[in-house]
């Protein structure tokens, strides 16, 4: 199941150091970092890799080559990905209005995504992607274009070269690239942009103002809200900013009502239409409490984490509190489900 991707390692050259497996071959329902996510919306979440170039100060996932959590990445093989995809789409009834290709990573370093995005355009509505832009070109952004596109959730946090590369945490990263990446992608082909700053109180305040006020000057959002300003917050696994606190919601709305009024447009994201509606979620396979046969795979995203499929082969599970020993492949364990939320699945042995 660990398998080498000899064809794509050229493509991936910053992963050199990085323990990586690409999935052909397991369900792609069950686990929060790859596969497929429905949140209970007429929006699924589509995962195809973890990998990450960046390392952001703020990042609420800790990806990227320095990661201190992650001991593994993944990459989706793309027949897979869109046979899951319909998979999901079918026992919805087909009430999907957008799948969004997202993830703990960033999602266009997938060595296919183009024809991803394709393949998801034949029977979606809508495709979107989430990016921070400097891994693309303007090649890729015209391919992804004539492969219909309809959105890019752009993530640029300052417009201040200096800035950009301290809080994207690598020197190779460009804001003058992203900007014009953003602008020739608004000015040359039918692909939206959506720009998705995190606000991080102290250092990035005015920032966010210049964003806004130059997002709306080259004019994005021609079919979609054109910003969604994102609260800085402290995760479990996530990276701290040092000397940064993490604002109140209360504190967070008032930013953002000041910046609404004086620019007039949208911030506050129950303010902005997505046409985003509750649907019926697919099934859950199971409840908390449930005991469960399930079968070592792989080694989990995270460390001490384990990941297996259940008895049908269907569904995947995460077993935290395990070390992965290549002898542990293809074991069989019981395990006590402890989190099911929006169909992820989080076990413990149970003994």
């Amino acid at each position: 199941m660990i398998v080498a991707i000899r064809s794509m390692a050229k493509e991936i050259s910053f992963l050199k150091n990085k323990h990586y497996i690409y999935i052909d071959n397991l369900p792609l329902i069950g686990h929060i970092a790859f596969g497929i996510i429905d949140r209970g919306t007429n929006i699924i979440q589509i995962r195809p890799t973890t990998i990450c170039p960046y390392n952001c100060i703020f990042c609420s996932v800790d990806a990227g080559p320095f990661s201190k959590n992650r001991q593994y990445e993944y990459i989706v093989d793309k027949k897979l990905l869109i046979k899951w995809a319909k998979y999901v789409y079918s026992l919805k009834g087909g009430d999907i209005l957008e799948g969004l290709i997202n993830g703990v990573g960033e999602p266009p370093t997938h060595p296919q995504i183009i024809e991803i995005v394709k393949e998801l355009k034949k029977f979606l509505p809508r495709v979107a992607m989430e990016t921070r832009i400097a891994t693309l070109t303007k090649n890729t952004i015209d391919k992804l274009n004539e492969a219909g596109l309809d959105r890019l959730n752009v993530s640029i946090d300052t417009l201040n070269e200096e800035k950009g590369r301290y809080l994207q945490g690598v020197k190779w990263y460009s804001v003058e690239k992203a900007i014009k990446l953003i602008e020739y992608t608004v000015k040359e082909t039918n692909i939206d942009i959506h720009l998705t700053p995190v606000w991080i109180p102290g250092i990035n305040d005015d920032d966010i103002e210049k964003i806004i006020a130059w997002g709306i000057k080259i004019g994005v959002g021609k079919k979609f809200p054109p910003f969604g300003i994102q609260k800085y917050e402290i995760h479990r696994y996530g990276r701290k900013v040092e000397g940064v606190k993490r604002v109140s919601w209360r504190k967070f709305i008032e930013f953002l009502e000041r910046l609404e009024e004086k620019y007039g447009v949208a911030l506050y994201y129950k303010r902005i239409d997505f046409g985003i509606r509750k649907t019926v979620r697919i099934p859950l396979k199971y409840s908390k409490g449930d005991i469960v046969q399930a079968t070592i795979v792989l080694p989990g995203w995270l460390k001490h984490e384990v990941i297996a499929v259940n008895r049908d082969r269907d569904t995947l599970i995460t077993i935290v509190g395990m070390m992965w020993k290549p002898e542990l492949q293809e074991k069989q364990v019981k395990v006590l489900i402890i989190s099911n939320k929006d169909g992820i699945y989080i076990a413990k042995p149970y003994t």
